[in-house]
C-alpha cells in the first residue's frame, strides 16, 4: 500500500499518471491487502485503488518471463512476477524498491522519497 500511497501524495507522479490506465500485477493486488492489521478505512481506500485499476493476471509469458529473471537475477519470486509483468505489457515500473534496479530489460522508474 505504501508505494501507491505515495504515488498519490507526491505531485509530479500523479500528474504523470493522470488520465492514464494504471496497470498492477495480480501480486501487487494481493500484497496490498496482506499488511497485517489493516482497518476499514485502510481496506476500503485498497479496493478504491484497485477499482481504478487493471490487474493483470499471470499467464504463461509472464510465467516465462518471470522464470527467467529468478535464473538471471537475484529477485525473490513476488518481485520477478510484478517485474515480468511490466517487461510483459511493456508498461514503466514506478516504485521507490530499489531491488528493482538489478533487473534487466526492466523499463523501471525509481522514487525517491
Amino acid at each position: 500500500m505504501h508505494l501507491f500511497t505515495c504515488l498519490m501524495e507526491t505531485k509530479n507522479v500523479a500528474e504523470y499518471l493522470d488520465e492514464k490506465q494504471i496497470w498492477i500485477s495480480a501480486i501487487t493486488e494481493l500484497e496490498l491487502f496482506g499488511k497485517k492489521g489493516l482497518n476499514k478505512s485502510e481496506i476500503e481506500e485498497v479496493k478504491h485503488l484497485i477499482d481504478n485499476c487493471i490487474i493483470a493476471d499471470i499467464n504463461a509469458e509472464i510465467k516465462q518471463i518471470t522464470k527467467d529473471l529468478l535464473q538471471s537475477s537475484s529477485v525473490k519470486l513476488p518481485d520477478a512476477i510484478i517485474a515480468a509483468t511490466s517487461i510483459y505489457l511493456d508498461l514503466p515500473l514506478f516504485t521507490s524498491d530499489t531491488g528493482f534496479k538489478n533487473i534487466s530489460g526492466l523499463n523501471l522508474v525509481l522514487l525517491e522519497f
